[in-house]
């Protein structure tokens, strides 16, 4: 229902923006230049009147009304379910609400919860009805309070343009805020458990064993939080990933820009791209099906002992995932680099080889060294394919073709099933986290050195 409300308020807007266009023709006489500014901003104004207070109002009552009437419900409950303590009350009121809602109960309902349902969907029923009326009613009250206000002296576009910039510091604000809230999030999480563990283990320890027993009566194991096997593993796959994909994402990008014909590029890119579309999980059965079996095969030929899932099936299949990443950022990139600088290298008896390494490729390098850095973020954040291709297992080893694990595999390891937040086991996969993101951050500052020393401005 709230659905139609807001397409209701968009299409009020629209029609509020041609109104208030068309007024700002009639109090010109025609004459757009008596007007403080262009039309377009006065139905730009009108629209925002109509919108703006409605949309706020409607953001409110959706955001309070299900308190509000379950407050009422509770209110009108008998005494014994009114007074029962707070955390029986809450379990009671969320029977309440699977009832409503025609889902599975706890109980079979009695007299006194069909009763406070009916009272729920009466309300509810009534609260909906005041929100339409009280949305378009705003909306209504905000085009005439706009269209009487439109004259040629308003400044419809200071007005138009303030709204905006509110907006874009409200969004930018938010963003903010919200990867603060993120990273503060995992920050007392990790210190939380770094007070059960010693950092020094966790960064330096060379075994990872995270089960624990949870109450004093059980027996388990007391763990083992070394994170090293964890990295070394995500970082011997997303290496073996970007042997693949960056050269031959990098020397596909150089072909697709400077030596395909314009119809073998209108078939080649896209069909690259299509890479790039594929689920991980698909990703995943072809490297646990057919990519491990066949190096199995062939290692077991050579002689070699090679494990039924290993990081060399995880990692080519990965490297073939992110070549879509690497080549079409960088032929974006290469193509954008201006035709002048290439026509003055040819002028000047360069090859076009020549021209590549020495004009292309350094004018280019910024954009490139960003698609690369895309691609180790991305093969540094895969799971699935690890998950199906090399194991849970945390191994210590640079053998590629042994099996091993990664840092987002363990976190979703961790935090998978009933687990409680305060044991070892499930706090480190916030200390896995925030690792994860320092080695990004340092990533991040890398890429950002290297492209400051090689950018150059040109005309």
């Amino acid at each position: 229902m709230f659905i139609y409300l807001f397409l209701s308020l968009l299409l009020l807007s629209a029609g509020a923006y041609h109104l208030g266009r068309k007024r700002a023709f009639v109090v010109a006489n025609g004459h757009i230049r008596k007007l403080h500014s262009l039309p377009s901003f006065y139905g730009s104004y009108t629209a925002l009147w109509c919108f703006l207070p409605a949309l706020i109002v409607f953001g409110l009552w959706i955001t309070f009304q299900q308190g509000f009437i379950i407050d009422l419900v509770v209110a009108g409950m008998p005494p014994e379910l009114r007074n029962l303590p707070p955390d029986q009350l809450n379990l009671v009121v969320n029977d309440l609400k699977n009832l409503v809602g025609g889902n599975f109960v706890s109980s079979a309902p009695n007299p006194a919860m069909l009763a406070a349902a009916d009272h729920y969907r009466h309300l509810r029923t009534v609260g909906n009805a005041a929100l339409w009326v009280t949305v378009l009613s705003l909306a209504i009250l905000g085009v005439v309070h706009a269209w009487r206000a439109i004259s040629p002296t308003l400044r419809a576009r200071n007005r138009v343009e303030r709204v905006v910039n509110v907006f874009l510091i409200a969004s930018s604000t938010i963003a903010i805020f919200t990867t603060l809230g993120i990273v503060l999030s995992v920050v007392f999480e990790s210190i939380l458990f770094f007070q059960k563990v010693p950092i020094s283990e966790f960064l330096f320890g060379l075994q990872w064993s995270p089960q624990t027993a949870l109450r004093a009566d059980q027996t388990g194991s007391s763990g083992a939080f070394g994170s090293v096997p964890l990295f070394a593993g995500t970082l011997l796959i997303s290496g073996i990933a970007m042997v693949i994909a960056v050269p031959i994402g990098l020397m596909s990008a150089l072909f697709l820009s400077e030596y395909a014909t314009p119809k073998f590029r209108a078939v080649a890119k896209p069909a690259l791209e299509v890479l790039a579309g594929i689920p991980t999980v698909v990703y995943g059965f072809f490297a646990a099906l057919t990519v491990a079996p066949l190096i199995r095969e062939i290692g077991t030929s050579m002689g070699l002992h090679v494990a039924s899932e290993s990081a060399l099936a995880a990692g080519l299949v990965m490297g073939i995932m992110i070549i879509p990443f690497v080549s079409s950022l960088s032929d974006d990139v290469i193509n954008a680099v201006p035709q002048s600088m290439r026509d003055g290298s040819y002028a000047l008896g360069a090859t076009k080889s020549e021209t590549i390494k020495r004009v292309l490729l350094p004018a280019a390098l910024p954009g490139i060294v960003g698609s690369i850095l895309l691609a180790v973020s991305r093969a540094i954040g895969e799971t699935m394919i690890v998950v199906m291709a090399a194991g849970l297992s945390a191994n210590l080893t640079a053998n590629p073709l042994e099996a091993v694990t990664t840092v987002t595999v363990q976190i979703v390891t961790l935090l998978t099933g009933d687990q409680e937040f305060d044991s070892p086991k499930t706090l480190a996969a916030f200390a896995l986290g925030l690792m994860l993101f320092i080695v990004t951050l340092i990533l991040n500052i890398i890429a950002l050195q290297v492209v400051r020393k090689y950018r150059e401005q040109y005309e």
